[in-house]
């Protein structure tokens, strides 16, 4: 499967109708299912001091998550806990959490990336695991980032029916800075199989068009995106 497809997928889904649980399950069996250096995905969701699992693409996704529960640390709870992407591009020779690499390559994975969802209030992470070293190249982080944004558009519906926040405050949380573009070059990259380079000429292009920023096209892009997911 292409990411392209996986994303028509997604914009297919009405987020309103579909459980939270559901709504990650489906993000990461087409992160797994369309991107070819992912072995298991997972999504990481922190409420207070607790971390949980609650989708994910098979048990070695499942062991890796909870492995850095039980530690405290890690990269999902680290992009969890502070909004970023924590990228290990071989276990082997990754010194930040060294408890948790060992039993990682014990069982049986090699890198990993995760990227924070930034969400008010909650924090979480889209988890990518994979046997090979090496593998998550600026292509596939920005491929997984856009399927990284409908997490976070999940999360935010998910709070705004629970706590009665507007949508519109989530999603200014989750285009914070820079990664609204980050976001907008996935789904372009994922929409005409082209390099990140190429992604954001084209919002550069767009920009030059419509006499707007980069930013504001991005967010339009990703607001549309968001947009056709609610309906």
């Amino acid at each position: 499967m292409r990411p392209s497809d996986a994303f028509a997928q997604l914009g297919r889904i009405k987020p309103r109708e579909m459980s939270l649980r559901d709504m990650f399950q489906r993000v990461v069996d087409l992160a797994g299912a369309s991107i070819p250096a992912v072995t298991e995905a997972s999504v990481t969701v922190l409420q207070g001091a607790d971390a949980h699992t609650p989708a994910y693409t098979g048990g070695l996704a499942l062991t890796l998550d909870e492995s850095q529960y039980t530690l405290g640390e890690g990269p999902c709870l680290q992009a969890a806990r502070a909004t970023t992407v924590e990228s290990v591009s071989d276990m082997t020779t990754e010194s930040r959490w060294p408890g948790w690499t060992a039993g990682a390559l014990r069982a049986g994975a090699r890198s990993s990336l995760s990227i924070g969802l930034p969400v008010h209030a909650t924090g979480g992470a889209l988890n990518l695991y994979a046997t090979d070293p090496h593998v998550f190249d600026a292509d596939t982080l920005a491929v997984a980032q856009a399927f990284a944004s409908y997490a976070t558009l999940a999360m935010a519906i998910d709070h705004l029916n629970d706590a009665r926040v507007t949508l519109s405050q989530h999603l200014d949380a989750a285009m914070d800075g820079d990664a609204v573009i980050e976001q907008a070059k996935g789904i372009i990259i994922g929409e005409r199989r082209c390099s990140p380079d190429q992604a954001f000429a084209g919002l550069t292009t767009m920009a030059r068009d419509t006499n707007r920023t980069v930013r504001e096209v991005a967010q339009a892009m990703v607001e549309r995106i968001s947009e056709t997911a609610g309906r």
